[in-house]
């Protein structure tokens, strides 16, 4: 992602690559004020993945995507709203990595809320710790289903998972994150006491390592796979090793 741009005109909106989307990531803008009203960070993140799943699934390549997302940070930054920030802010922590610094910088230039109004969740946006990981195979055609625990680094809360089921060839064909990881674990235990599926530990490393080669290229996701997907890429990296950047713009 290019780090200039032209510079916007005094008094004027930002000069964009793509100009024709304008309206599009004012959108953005106006939709980012949901972000404040969540009650955590991972509904945050949540949130965030969902809108980048859809700016993605509609680019018609690579670049376009990679220029949709730098416009739509200069957009945010330029907004001055409380959810253009926190929209920063989530993409500084779990965005595309190559994005990550960009909006980090966009954020910081932001204007602050006032004191006492930013979500105490904003400083766990994209701090976690991989915990547990299972493999679920449900037969020879149903492919794996990978199930991926993680938690806060904070306070070693907000238990959740990434569950990825894989077909043939590892091609993603349902991304999801699970709130309730113990109801889910709970039913593939019933199902494995059935003989109707196994369930066994498997390696994080290794896991990581297989689902960021699988989630890497877009042109063999299922639709469904996008609203989920800049998380489950985030996730991924964890897995296989990657520290996450310090969160910058908390600071």
């Amino acid at each position: 992602m290019s780090a200039t741009r032209p510079a916007a005109p005094p008094g004027g909106r930002p000069r964009l690559m793509l100009p024709a989307l304008r309206e599009v990531y004012e959108a953005y803008v106006r939709a980012a004020g949901e972000l404040p009203g969540l009650p955590d960070a991972l509904r945050a993140e949540v949130w965030t993945s969902a809108q980048l799943g859809t700016l993605e699934a509609a680019a018609p390549n690579a670049a376009a995507r990679r220029a949709a997302l730098a416009d739509l940070i200069t957009v945010l930054g330029s907004a001055g709203t409380p959810g253009a920030r926190l929209f920063l802010r989530a993409l500084a922590a779990v965005g595309p990595a190559e994005a990550r610094p960009a909006a980090a910088r966009a954020a910081r230039r932001a204007p602050r809320t006032p004191e006492g109004g930013e979500p105490p969740w904003a400083r766990r946006l994209g701090r976690v710790a991989p915990g547990q990981v299972w493999l679920i195979q449900e037969g020879p055609l149903d492919g794996d289903r990978l199930v991926c625990e993680f938690r806060y680094t904070f306070d070693g809360s907000g238990l959740h998972a990434l569950a990825v089921r894989l077909g043939y060839g590892d091609v993603p064909s349902e991304v999801v994150v699970v709130g309730d990881v113990p109801a889910l674990m709970a039913a593939a235990r019933r199902a494995m006491q059935a003989e109707l599926c196994v369930v066994q530990p498997h390696d994080p490393a290794a896991v990581g390592a297989r689902l960021r080669a699988a989630l890497a290229d877009a042109d063999r996701l299922a639709p469904e796979c996008y609203p989920a997907l800049a998380l489950a890429r985030h996730r991924a990296a964890l897995l296989a090793g990657e520290t996450p950047p310090r969160n910058r713009t908390a600071e």
